[in-house]
Order: C-alpha cells, then structure tokens, then sequence
C-alpha cells in the first residue's frame, strides 16, 4: 500500500536525526535510510530548558529534513533502565512532541568509548604537552558527535536487518512515539 490510508500514515522515515544527549553536551549525527549511512553533523551546547533543547533540536530537524529522531539511550551495563535512561527518556519525549517527528531509542552503551577508538586521543599541546582546555573541549565534542553517529548507524543497521527478515512485522523493538 502507498500513499495515505486516511489515518494520516506516511512511508518509512527517509532522514534520520540521531541524538546523543550529554549533561552539558549533545552529539547530533545526520542519517539516510536510501544510502543507509549516518554522519556525524554537529555539538550543541545544552541550554537552560528541555524546552529550548527542543526549539534548537526542532529548527535543526527542519533545516536538514529530517523525519525521524534516534536518541541513544542509556541503560545499565546488565542492558536495564536506571536514574539516566529516565532522564533521557523524559528529555528525548518532550523534543519529539515539539518537533512533531517519531522517536526511536537506541541502545548507546559503549557508543563515546567506541567513538574515541575511532577518532583517537586529543591532540598534544602546543609544546608537546597536555592538551589545553579549548584542545579538551573540541576533542569532547567531537566525541559526542561521533557517538551520535554511532548510534545513528547501530539505528540504520538494526533497521535494515529487520526490514530483510520480517517487512510484515509491525514497528521496531526500539521505536517510539505516534502512540
């Protein structure tokens, strides 16, 4: 079936925005379903409110197109739900309703570890030593934007699989919103 059926339904999302929500920081990576590859786009600074997180986050699906929102999700080493995942949850549900678009989560364990084994260490300082503070702070939120990526593309790949193993199957595990 194409099209709309009469209750408002669209086809699957085509651009993904995916979210790494930090406590100061957070990792935003773009995604295509067609092309089935995620990218790191930017870091924001968390602001003041949830709020204006998601003014910010709603322009920012806007100008990029984006119809759909992926955000890491927290959980426990043991894959459980503890204090962050609730606080993520509650966060990640106030800016899907501000922007209008579907939410996933995503199991983010591991994503900022594997994001620094990707991109490596921070750079040396100016002398050889340790990195400044401003050297620091771009290497975090180059960091939180790789992870977001990671996690965008741990999105796309589980996506893809259960879309080949079971297309009749209605929504994902992980998939939220439009209730």
């Amino acid at each position: 079936m194409s099209g709309n059926d009469g209750r408002g339904a669209r086809p699957g999302p085509r651009r993904l925005l995916g979210i790494d929500l930090g406590e100061k920081r957070i990792g935003v990576a773009l995604g295509n379903v067609e092309t089935h590859s995620a990218a790191p786009l930017l870091t924001l600074r968390r602001a003041r409110t949830i709020d204006d997180d998601a003014r910010v986050i709603a322009r920012l699906a806007a100008e990029r197109q984006a119809d759909c929102l992926v955000v890491g999700l927290p959980l426990n080493a043991d894959g459980t739900e503890g204090p962050q995942a609730a606080i993520t949850r509650e966060w990640a549900e106030a800016v899907a309703a501000a922007t209008g678009l579907p939410l996933r989560f995503r199991d983010e364990r591991m994503s900022s570890v594997r994001a620094e084994e990707r991109i490596g260490g921070p750079a040396r300082g100016r002398s050889g030593g340790p990195p400044s503070a401003p050297q620091r702070d771009a290497h975090r939120a180059r960091i939180d934007r790789e992870a977001a990526a990671l996690i965008l593309q741990d999105e796309l790949d589980a996506t893809a699989g259960l879309t080949q193993e079971s297309a009749s199957r209605p929504g994902q595990p992980a998939e939220r919103g439009q209730e």
